[in-house]
C-alpha cells in the first residue's frame, strides 16, 4: 500500500485532468487494486518514500485506444507529477490471511513477527492520521498473530517483545477514542510483560485519571515518575491530577 500525491495532466503539462494535491491526508492506495494504471503502477514500484517523480505515460501504458471519456480522447499520452508521501508493503500480510489455521502454525516464528510488524505499521499509519477506531483493529489483527506460544525460551520472548509494543499502542489509541477501561486493560496487559513500563504506567495513570479513580491514578504515576523523574508528560499528568 502506498500514500501518494499526484496530479494527471494532458497536452503539454497545462491541462489538469485529476488530482488528489488538495488533500491534507491521501488515503493509502493498493497497487493492483486502486491504481490501476499499468504505466503509474510501474513507475511506482520504481520509487521509494519521499522520492517524486514526472511520468509521461503513451497510450499502451495509460488509457489505451479508448481513451477514458469524456476528460481523456482515445489513443491519449498522459503526464503525472506523483510524490510518494509514504509506502508499506502489504504483500505478505495479504499471503498469510490467505492461509489455513494449519498453516500459520507452520510458519517460522520470523515470518509471523514481520507480518505482525507490518500490521503495526498500518496501525500507526492511520493512527497518525488520526483514524483512531481502523488503527486498533490493525493493531489487534498484529495481536491476533501473535497468539502462538513457544516452548523456545528466546521464540517467547521475541513474541513477547512484540505483543508489548502493541498493548501500549492499544491503551494510547483507546485513550484518543475515550475508552479509558479499555485503555487501562491494555496498560495492565503490558505491565504484566514489564511491570517497570514507565510508558504502560503513564498511560494506566491517564486512564484512571479519565475516569475520575484519583488514588489509583497517583499511584500509576507516582511509580512512573520514579522511574523517568523528569518525564515533562508525567510531571504534567501529576499537577493535572493535584
Amino acid at each position: 500500500g502506498c500514500t501518494v500525491k499526484y496530479s494527471g495532466y494532458l497536452g503539454n503539462w497545462n491541462k489538469l485532468f485529476c488530482s488528489n494535491g488538495n488533500s491534507k491526508y491521501p488515503r493509502l492506495m493498493k497497487l493492483g487494486k486502486d491504481i490501476t494504471l499499468w504505466g503509474l503502477e510501474i513507475g511506482l514500484l520504481s520509487m521509494t518514500k519521499g522520492e517524486a517523480a514526472l511520468f509521461i505515460l503513451t497510450p499502451e501504458y495509460a488509457y489505451g485506444q479508448r481513451g477514458c471519456p469524456p476528460s481523456i480522447p482515445p489513443n491519449t499520452t498522459v503526464l503525472f507529477k506523483v510524490e510518494v508521501l509514504d509506502f508499506i508493503d502489504s504483500e505478505e500480510c495479504d499471503t498469510f490471511f490467505e492461509l489455513t489455521c494449519e498453516q500459520r502454525d507452520r510458519l517460522p516464528l520470523e515470518k509471523l513477527l514481520k507480518v505482525a510488524a507490518t500490521e503495526r505499521e498500518f496501525g500507526n499509519y492511520f493512527f497518525y492520521k488520526q483514524c483512531f477506531k481502523i488503527a486498533k483493529d490493525r493493531y489487534k489483527r498484529a495481536l491476533s498473530i501473535l497468539g502462538r506460544s513457544s516452548s523456545s525460551k528466546a521464540e517467547q520472548s521475541q513474541i513477547n517483545a512484540s505483543k508489548l509494543l502493541l498493548f501500549l499502542n492499544l491503551s494510547l489509541t483507546y485513550l484518543k477514542l475515550e475508552r479509558a477501561d479499555r485503555a487501562l486493560k491494555y496498560g495492565e496487559l503490558a505491565l504484566e510483560m514489564d511491570q517497570g513500563n514507565a510508558k504502560a504506567l503513564f498511560r494506566c495513570g491517564q486512564a484512571c485519571l479519565y475516569m475520575r479513580e484519583y488514588s489509583k491514578s497517583r499511584d500509576f504515576l507516582a511509580r512512573a515518575q520514579c522511574i523517568q523523574p523528569f518525564n515533562r508528560d508525567i510531571n504534567n499528568e501529576l499537577k493535572k491530577l493535584a
